[in-house]
């Protein structure tokens, strides 16, 4: 019997966190950076906010949880599982959320997420941080491909996949438990090539 090769690694372990979580611009002079614990009160605003409670499961309950999550979350880059930014005005409050969760640097692929509170919503930042974070994924990291799922039920997401480039693919039946029950979810991606 003939042992195929093993296939190589999309990206080569270690790389991510040799990197190092760097700084990314947005338009319009906002940026996206490392959490900071100084964060903490955004994250905690986070879980009180009802929007973000609706669509993401992942919301803390108090400042300490929201220490230790953005403890977590250095944890999980030197890990390299995880890729998350404050967005935030350049030396300001972090007013929002995105990275890339899922992380398989093997498979070259990954799953955003990200939220933004009520003062940031409607600006058309999530859409360009959306933008930006999938140049880096692709183009510094070096993945192949990238997922943005959703709920049917939330068309403020679909609208965001669909304006940074993401390709609707289809939908996955009962695919995430929310608070109220099972939810359809849509499945967008980008692969290398797209853009």
């Amino acid at each position: 019997m003939t042992i195929p090769p093993r296939i190589p690694a999309v990206v080569p372990a270690g790389r991510m966190a040799r990197l190092g979580q760097p700084v990314l611009g947005l338009p319009g002079g906002m940026e996206l950076r490392p959490w900071r614990l100084s964060d903490a009160g955004a994250l905690f605003a986070a879980g009180q906010d009802p929007a973000i409670r609706r669509w993401n499961r992942m919301v803390v309950e108090t400042t300490d949880d929201a220490c230790e999550r953005i403890a977590r979350m250095r944890r999980r880059w030197q890990d390299e599982l995880s890729a998350i930014w404050a967005v935030a005005q350049p030396g300001g409050e972090a007013v929002g959320l995105i990275g890339w969760g899922d992380i398989d640097l093997h498979g070259g692929s990954a799953e955003i997420l990200y939220w933004m509170l009520p003062e940031a919503r409607g600006s058309g930042v999530v859409v360009e941080a959306t933008r930006r974070v999938s140049h880096w994924a692709l183009n510094d990291l070096g993945l192949h491909r990238l997922r943005l799922c959703h709920s049917t039920a939330n068309p403020a997401s679909c609208r965001v996949a669909v304006k940074a480039g993401f390709s609707l693919e289809g939908t996955m039946r009962s695919a995430l438990l929310h608070a109220d029950g099972w939810h359809d979810e849509h499945l967008h991606a980008l692969v290398q090539g797209d853009v």
